[in-house]
């Protein structure tokens, strides 16, 4: 990850949940975990350069696995 999460993740909404999760046999494969869910939500992250902003962030998640592959969708306001 090219970034760092600080603080918590807000206003967390389903993208996908089981089925409609596209690359779910690929998550499988790699981590474990059956129920694989797309979530989104609001964090305030810390860039390489240094600066923090609040962005939309997406990642993927399993029961006893836990979070996976987060990305950065858009910053948002400064």
């Amino acid at each position: 990850m090219w970034f760092t999460i600080v603080g918590e993740i807000r206003d967390i909404e389903p993208i996908a949940l089981g089925r409609s999760v596209r690359v779910r046999l690929r998550l499988r494969k790699l981590y474990g975990g059956l129920r694989w869910r797309k979530l989104k939500g609001i964090a305030e992250v810390r860039l390489p350069n240094g600066t923090r902003r609040l962005a939309e962030v997406h990642w993927y998640e399993s029961h006893g696995v836990g979070r996976k592959e987060f990305k950065i969708k858009r910053l948002l306001k400064a």
